[in-house]
This record gives C-alpha cells, structure tokens and sequence, in this order.
C-alpha cells in the first residue's frame, strides 16, 4: 500500500520535473560566415594662409618694412608635400619682385622661407624654394616673411595690394 504523502510527493517531482524539462529552450543550430570589410585611404592635403599686413610704409625713411603672415598645411598622414608661391598679380612681377598695386602705381616686396630673408618663397626650382614636408593627419604650421624693401622713395600714397596663389603639391 501506497502512502497517500509519498505519492503525492512523487507526483508534485514529477510535474516539476516535467515544467523544467518544458522550460527549457530546444537546441538551436547555427551557420556562420565572415563579413569583408575594407577602405582606401586616400592622399590629401587642404592649405589655408594666413594674411602678411605690411601696415603703413613710409618709402622716405630709407629702411625695409616687414612683416610676416603665415601658412598651414593639413595632409594625410605619410603624404609629402610641397608648397609653392606664384608671382602675384602686379605687372611685370616674378618670385624675387613681387608688386603690390594702386591702381596703376606699383609697390615692390619680396617674401621668403627664412627669417633672415635670404630664401624667396617660389616654385621650389631655381625661382625660389617651397616650403615641404610629410603629412601627420595634424596642421603643420610655417611662417611666411615678407619685406618691403627699402629705396622707393618715388611710390606716391595709396592702398596697394596682391593676390598669390599658393599651391600645395602632394
């Protein structure tokens, strides 16, 4: 004979071993593959200047005027570059004569690599040397000297100005 308790317990294991056994997740299968991931990086390289303002030139004192301005190149890491310097737009200007112009009045200057100013800014060939280097991903920062030489007593009063392009080859 059975005790009552006993089968009762029993029966109360036995659905609970039946609910976890039913709780339990069935067995899942799987597949798997690889995804392909990839990128070119490219070379590239941005140039931003910064402005030489030369202020007031009193041509009648006899002595240079200078003044600085400045130029930032931003190249992708590993990338080597060169920074050149076009004449500018005064007539009959060249890296080593540079004019400023007033209308028809013209105002010559020089701008060079070095503080000294004894390197002109040019075409990185025999007509002045460029500015170089090799990328980092960072801005790499060089000044630009500019002078108004001395000995143009004969430049009557203006606003003179110039555009030159500056390029970066890389």
């Amino acid at each position: 004979m059975f005790d009552k308790t006993n089968t009762l317990r029993l029966a109360t294991l036995g659905a609970v071993a039946i609910a976890a056994l039913a709780s339990q997740p069935a067995l899942a299968q799987s597949a798997t593959d690889n995804l392909a991931v990839s990128a070119d990086v490219t070379e590239n390289c941005v140039v931003s200047t910064t402005a030489i303002a030369f202020g007031n030139v009193d041509v009648t004192s006899g002595a240079n005027v200078d003044g600085t301005g400045g130029l930032s190149v931003t190249c992708t890491s590993g990338t080597i570059w060169s920074a050149t310097a076009g004449a500018g737009a005064g007539t009959g200007a060249t890296n080593s004569v540079r004019k400023m112009a007033s209308g028809a009045n013209l105002l010559n200057y020089a701008l060079y690599t070095n503080s000294a100013r004894t390197t002109l800014w040019g075409d990185g060939d025999a007509d002045g040397a460029a500015f170089t280097g090799t990328g980092s991903g960072s801005a790499q920062a060089s000044i630009i000297y500019g002078r108004v030489p001395s000995g143009q007593s004969s430049v009557p009063a203006g606003a003179y100005a110039d555009t030159v392009v500056v390029t970066v080859t890389y």
